[in-house]
């Protein structure tokens, strides 16, 4: 039976990565922060083949060594990510934890976990975004773009500067460990834009909710009923379910090996987003904004993309925005019941 690691086993995407790997059978071994977070997981899936261990910090060099020593793993879906905006320091809070969270995994699989076939690790589009290309309407993001923005960048002290470089860093870390060391592994890495889309968990509380879907929040609570948030920043999104399916395609299909995956179902704006709430919900007709209320519209400039990797390699058939955004709303609602 195929064994995988999922790292991250509690975070918003790796919890449908679980549910789909549950469902196909595999055998799973997932690490989560804390005992808390590790019951939960077992008490879903009470009758799964799924071991879980605790791993309270994945930015210490030998985070990964005792968990990649549980014999006959195949596959290892690297989610885990250390990042956080509560930092003070960038250098040791979240660029150099970055980096090391993603290479510490790396070392020790090839050092204690000679039968892992493949490694895939989750990425951002961030490490492919440039802040000229977002301002250029002729750009078509690919996989081969990669953000020019360096290590020494992310030292400047903005937090935005200071994100995209963690992310690029570590994934240019990971194709860089495994051009030099040579492991017996090979590398998928899966960049996706903004996720929206439901969670597999129950919140305790809307605002324990990831910041993608905030937006989603705000528009049920009644935040953009005088005004729809303005769509500013990255105008690129894909379902969370698809990310997901991405990752187990990933593993399974032996050409998406050594490749990069971007994955985004399409363009997207807030007052797309609204609409498709005020024709699939008229129970919050008093909450939502109406087809009068300003704002919310697409930003001057939108760079294109191409996702015909994904979908031809990786078999991916995208949940269009009007579905992400139903289910994702009948998600907070229950959440909030």
């Amino acid at each position: 039976m195929t064994k995988v690691l999922v790292t991250g086993g509690s975070g918003f995407l790796a919890a449908h990565i679980l549910e789909i790997l549950v469902h196909r059978g595999y055998e799973i071994v997932t690490t989560v922060r804390s005992e808390d977070k590790a019951s939960k997981i077992r008490d879903a899936y009470p009758n799964a083949k799924l071991s879980i261990a605790i791993v309270p910090d994945i930015a210490q060099p030998d985070a990964f060594d005792e968990v990649v020593k549980i014999p006959g793993l195949d596959f290892v879906l690297h989610t885990a990510s250390p990042f956080h905006f509560n930092w003070s320091d960038a250098k040791s809070e979240l660029l150099d934890p970055a980096i090391t969270g993603t290479t510490s995994i790396l070392k020790a699989i090839k050092k204690y976990a000679p039968s892992v076939k493949r490694v895939v690790v989750t990425s951002s589009f961030v490490s492919m975004v440039s802040v000229e290309g977002l301002q250029d309407p002729n750009k078509v993001y690919n996989e081969s773009d990669w953000n020019p923005i360096t290590y020494e960048d992310g030292l400047n002290g903005n937090k935005v500067s200071a994100y995209r470089a963690s992310k690029t860093v570590a994934e240019r870390s990971a194709w860089k460990f495994v051009e030099e060391e040579k492991p017996a592994f090979d590398l998928v890495t899966i960049c996706p834009p903004l996720v929206f889309g439901p969670r597999v968990d129950r919140l305790s509380s809307l605002s324990a909710i990831n910041t993608s879907n905030e937006r989603f929040v705000e528009l049920i609570q009644g935040k953009w009923k005088d005004e729809i948030l303005p769509s500013i920043g990255v105008n690129l999104w894909v379902d969370v379910r698809d990310v997901a399916f991405a990752h187990i395609a990933a593993l399974e299909k032996p050409e998406a090996g050594g490749k990069r995956f971007f994955t985004v179902t399409g363009k997207f704006s807030n007052r797309e987003i609204a609409a498709a709430a005020r024709r699939n919900f008229p129970e919050l007709k008093d909450k939502l904004p109406s087809e009068e209320t300003k704002g919310g519209d697409y930003p001057p400039v939108v760079p294109g993309y191409d996702n015909s990797r994904a979908t031809e390699i990786l078999g991916i058939n995208w949940i269009d925005l009007e579905k992400s955004t139903i289910d994702n709303i009948k998600s907070l609602l229950a959440a909030s019941a």
